[in-house]
């Protein structure tokens, strides 16, 4: 029998209830689509982090080449697409999408700092100033959001909008994740409601990572969140606070994992 959602989150999902033969469903109405059993947003995020750890763990302490650091490192290909996927749904869930956006600006900003530290053992920050280049992944996600914020703006025509696009893309170079993290949250953004083209723009994805890394066949790893994004129920999950869990999570990681591995 199919769950009935829980009302706090299904206010902010968009979710409504309807009564069919005894059961309750979950319907989204902004994409048409029936909920039931799946696995929630927060769960799949715990999901991502967790191999998000696995790769870092990797990273820092086991060569990459090895069949061990490719395992580890598969796993962790698990991590990019579930979050690229949740700031597309997050850009039509939010109750304020410019605060959303600011939230993810400002640890993107946080992260940078971690990040730096855990990949070079020290600081972004000198005499001459502080290193911009390279950036984390939190930098990535939130040139998407801009991107599809840019991407949905009625006021702007289609040449304002490429041109835009087009900056954010040379913009989002420092990031972890590339101008292709760009590409992939639009795609992901315009074919929400379809997940067959959701996943073969993930497919994709892969795919173009894969060839230009040459040799690096763990980034097929992230074919593996196809299938579980495929059982995300629409809902929310977790409490009313766990999103400053994934937030704070991400620099606290890069900090610990940073001072074990340049033993600080």
């Amino acid at each position: 029998m199919l769950r009935e959602p829980d009302a706090p989150q299904s206010r902010e999902y968009g979710i409504k209830r309807l009564r069919c033969s005894g059961r309750y469903f979950a319907t989204d109405f902004l994409i048409g689509r029936q909920y039931g059993r799946g696995m929630s947003a927060h769960t799949l995020k715990t999901i991502a982090i967790v191999a998000m750890v696995v790769d870092h763990v990797a990273s820092a302490f086991v060569p990459t080449a090895s069949a061990l650091g490719q395992i580890m490192h598969m796993i962790g290909r698990l991590t990019a697409p579930i979050m690229m996927y949740f700031v597309a749904e997050g850009y039509h869930h939010t109750k304020n999408l410019r605060k959303y956006a600011l939230r993810l600006g400002a640890f993107a900003l946080i992260s940078h700092f971690p990040f730096h530290f855990f990949y070079f053992g020290r600081w972004p920050v000198s005499a001459a100033g502080i290193q911009l280049y390279p950036t984390s992944f939190v930098y990535s996600l939130f040139v998407g959001l801009i991107s599809l914020i840019v991407w949905n703006n009625d006021k702007l025509n289609l040449t304002a909008k490429a041109c835009l696009i087009f900056g954010l893309c040379v913009a989002a170079i420092p990031g972890d994740g590339g101008f292709f993290a760009v590409f992939l949250i639009l795609a992901l953004g315009a074919y929400r409601g379809d997940f067959k083209m959701q996943a073969r723009s993930l497919g994709a994805f892969a795919v173009i990572a894969m060839v230009l890394q040459i040799g690096n066949w763990y980034q097929l790893g992230m074919f593996l969140a196809i299938p579980l994004l495929r059982q995300y129920n629409g809902t929310l999950g977790g409490s009313k606070h766990s999103k400053w869990f994934f937030y704070v999570f991400y620099p606290l990681h890069l900090l610990v994992l940073g001072s074990l591995k340049h033993g600080v």
